[in-house]
């Protein structure tokens, strides 16, 4: 029954003592395992309809995982007393009707990657963790190592289906379109990067590239690429002085500063500066670009030239290859889960490369003697380029002048005794790094906020941001209000939430 007593179909539901409750409990970050009465596990939109209504019609505390790959507590708060867990809707098929694809919020990464490449020869410029779910991907805006080529994720939402509760209390599901005169557009813009947990149940995306009109399946998304360039380098940190490092770090970000125009043959390449701990002994760049795009050798040539200009180290690996897109670069770039891994982690968007006095800041903890977790590290990613050419209006993302996308993370460790320590050297890095903005990465000159797909609680903290600016600022800029103003259209009992989740206007 729903919250109003529409007869409807009750998902499968395993309670504390059944064999498959702890394997249910468990996400990515062993920080947080959940103890809900029961976690539901629906196998289509009506199922996720019942559980909704019936835990609103108890009381019950709702939280919604896709993959359950969220670095915070947002599906295993310990007040949380329903899971609904959408790994079955994992349909991805053709929409005749629609022209678009249909990808189930339940349906990993990995999986839409190898049905979209396989049957269509298309893809999506999403990330490279395959067991990442669909459901948070792209709801958080959805950026990988196609966007500079392709945009975001979201550039390419046609629609949504959203399970949401009225102020009675009834469940019920919308489908919402980008369409100028849909009555729910502003539910379909709410999910192009506000972020997961906020509105409701995401059942099911549609996909088709703006402008696209056609029966072809294999016309609706992007081109794969048949094959890429990639390189890979590790440099040593014997022998990295601060002056080496910040002269390799300048280069990397200004090639991007000098190579955000959409429309340049640079815009198809892509690369990751992976700066672990010196307790790692070597750190590193991976390049790809598409081996067919317009001048690709060139621009794969010259990236590197322009990054290791007056470095003065030499590598100690340096492969250039030419490899097949889907059958050995994307494999070998998915991030497998640590097992019994713990983490923390947070981000932040560059306008332009660090300051020098960052710079200095960034070298001295990568080198803490201190520290011995080698797997510590700042990961830049390139960014910018298509993704630059939607306005901040258009989605709720509203970074769309960024060049560069910054993960500082501690590492991972296994276990429970290590959090106090490793989670507060992070924040002490983190907060010098922002040290002349309150600790966090305000928009401005140089940062321009921080992406809501890696949330960080500690923003909401004043402990942590003494900047004066509040979180949702720093994620949404100025489509914050309009955010809420979906919230309060859609979800008028706050009844999806957690420590990071829209909050309704003030009346």
């Amino acid at each position: 029954m729903t919250g109003k007593g529409v007869e409807s179909v009750s998902p499968l539901a395993i309670e504390p003592g059944d064999a498959r409750y702890e394997n249910l409990v468990q996400g990515y970050n062993h920080r947080f395992t959940g103890r809900p009465e029961r976690v539901c596990l629906p196998v289509g939109t009506d199922e996720v309809v019942a559980a909704v209504g019936d835990a609103v019609a108890a009381g019950k505390r709702i939280a919604v995982r896709s993959g359950g790959h969220c670095f915070e507590d947002f599906t295993a708060s310990p007040d949380i007393e329903v899971l609904l867990d959408l790994s079955q809707l994992n349909t991805i098929a053709h929409d005749p009707r629609r022209r678009a694809i249909e990808i189930g919020a339940g349906a990993t990464l990995g999986e839409v990657y190898r049905t979209l490449f396989k049957r269509w020869g298309v893809t999506i410029p999403g990330g490279t963790c395959f067991d990442v779910g669909a459901g948070g991907h792209v709801m958080g805006g959805g950026y990988g190592h196609l966007s500079r080529r392709d945009g975001l994720v979201v550039d390419h939402l046609y629609a949504v289906e959203v399970v949401v509760v009225d102020e009675s209390g009834r469940a019920r599901a919308v489908v919402a379109t980008a369409a100028d005169d849909d009555p729910h557009r502003e539910l379909w813009w709410a999910h192009t990067g506000g972020g997961g947990g906020n509105f409701g149940v995401v059942t099911r995306y549609w996909l088709r590239t703006p402008g696209v009109e056609s029966d072809d399946p294999g016309a609706l998304l992007p081109k794969a690429p048949a094959r890429v360039f990639k390189r890979t380098v590790m440099w040593p940190w014997d022998g990295m002085s601060e002056d080496a490092f910040g002269t390799l770090l300048d280069n990397y970000c200004a090639w991007y500063e000098n190579n955000d125009d959409a429309g340049s043959p640079a815009a198809g390449l892509w690369s990751n500066l992976v700066a672990t701990h010196r307790a790692s002994g070597m750190f590193g760049m991976t390049v790809v670009i598409d081996h067919d795009g317009p001048d690709a050798e060139a621009v794969f040539t010259e990236q590197y030239e322009a990054v290791v200009k007056g470095v003065g180290v030499e590598p100690v690996v340096h492969t250039r290859e030419v490899v097949p897109w889907f059958s050995s670069w994307m494999p070998s770039y998915t991030f497998p889960n640590d097992p019994k891994g713990r983490y923390k982690d947070k981000s932040g968007n560059l306008r332009k490369g660090f300051t020098e006095r960052q710079r200095r800041v960034l070298y001295r903890y990568l080198t803490d003697p201190g520290r011995s977790n080698p797997t510590t590290c700042v990961v830049i990613a390139g960014y910018g380029g298509k993704v630059n050419t939607v306005s901040p209006q258009a989605t709720a993302t509203v970074q769309r002048d960024s060049i560069l996308k910054v993960v500082y993370s501690c590492g991972v460790w296994q276990s429970k005794d290590e959090d106090e320590a490793n989670i507060a050297w992070l924040r002490r890095f983190y907060r010098e790094v922002y040290a002349e903005s309150g600790g966090v990465p305000v928009p401005g000159d140089v940062s321009s906020g921080a992406y809501i797909g890696y949330p960080d609680a500690d923003l909401a903290d004043p402990a942590f941001n003494s900047s004066g600016v509040d979180w949702p600022r720093i994620y949404y800029g100025d489509n914050h209000p309009r955010l809420q103003q979906v919230k309060r259209a859609y979800d008028p009992r706050d009844v999806f939430r957690h420590s990071l989740s829209i909050a309704l206007p003030p009346q």
